[in-house]
């Protein structure tokens, strides 16, 4: 029998609901997500000390926030993988790698977005 799909506003509620278990679930058992989580709060914060204009108020902001969504796509890849068998195999290590791999790069580029930030910000490299 197909499951009967909630429409409306209920439909909406529920995705909430499911979305803030998520959040629960990533924060009680993932200490990675903790991590960036504090991080991406701090330097939300700190971006409105920094920033000269909208353009740069927005990717400070948003490239902390989409690390931690890449973090949690790659716990629920790792959760996925483990449920399905804690056993080792080559495509198992391989989903995990690659969400790791994912989560790397996003905090490379919140590391450089930042760093030329403040470079173009407070010394006189970019601004001749």
């Amino acid at each position: 029998m197909a499951k009967v799909q909630k429409k409306g506003l209920t439909r909406i509620f529920n995705a909430y609901k499911y979305s803030m278990k998520g959040f629960k679930a990533g924060l009680e058992n993932e200490a990675a997500i903790r991590q960036e989580f504090v991080i991406a709060i701090i330097l939300t914060v700190a971006s409105f000390f920094v920033f000269k204009n909208i353009e740069q108020l927005i990717l400070l902001i948003a490239m902390p926030w989409i690390t931690v969504v890449a973090e949690l796509l790659n716990s629920a890849v790792e959760a996925v993988v483990d449920r399905v068998s804690t056993e080792y195999h080559e495509l198992s290590g391989r989903a995990k790698d690659l969400g790791s791999a994912a989560v790397f790069v996003m905090l490379i580029l919140t590391l450089l977005t930042w760093g030329l930030v403040l470079v173009n910000n407070y010394t006189s490299i970019f601004n001749s």
